[in-house]
């Protein structure tokens, strides 16, 4: 069966233009959706990924399409070449049955480690910069005085909530937690 697969990120969109492309290429079933594509967990891709079989092929207009992210992209074609299905992408003319097409694939999976890879160099060295700075990293400590003064206004019934995080200038979250905590160990 060829899987025909639209997305477009906001109902504002329109899918016209991808279907017309589509329409060009042929297929049997047509999966839209109306989805960001920064997320890999979509709906419609999900039900695409489960009723494609092997022997299949999945058709897109744009790879971009698949979603966003790059590393998310490859791990769907890599879904789909695992289990068999032939992946298209009409724009980039990609077709996985090809060796140009599974050289593609190659070479974006390539990009794709080197900007993870430039990613975690940068932080790393924009964290020892930092340090070097004197910049004191990570969450800053809790005064536990502060904490058990706002427990304290809490149990003597007198200050709302907002009161209490003023006076003492701790998170509302934090603040919840310390109550609740109280109640569990109680």
């Amino acid at each position: 069966m060829r899987i025909a697969y639209a997305r477009v990120s906001t109902d504002a969109q329109e899918l016209h233009r991808q279907l017309d492309a589509l329409e060009k290429e042929g297929y049997e079933k047509l999966i839209k959706e109306k989805y960001t594509g920064i997320k890999k967990d979509r709906p419609e891709l999900q039900r695409l990924l489960d009723i494609a079989r092997e022997g299949d092929t999945v058709i897109v207009e744009s790879i971009s399409r698949l979603g966003r992210k790059t590393l998310d992209i490859l791990s769907i074609i890599e879904e789909l070449t695992n289990k068999g299905i032939i992946f298209i992408s009409i724009k980039e003319k990609m077709d996985t049955t090809t060796p140009t097409g599974t050289a593609m694939l190659g070479m974006i999976a390539v990009i794709a480690q080197l900007e993870r890879d430039m990613i975690v160099q940068r932080t790393k060295e924009g964290l020892e910069s930092a340090k070097k700075r004197g910049v004191k990293l990570g969450r800053p400590k809790l005064d536990e005085q502060k904490v058990k003064d706002a427990l304290n206004l809490y149990d003597e019934g007198n200050h709302s909530i907002k009161d209490i995080i003023r006076i003492t200038g701790i998170s509302q979250g934090k603040l919840y937690k310390e109550i609740n905590k109280r109640k569990i160990d109680s």
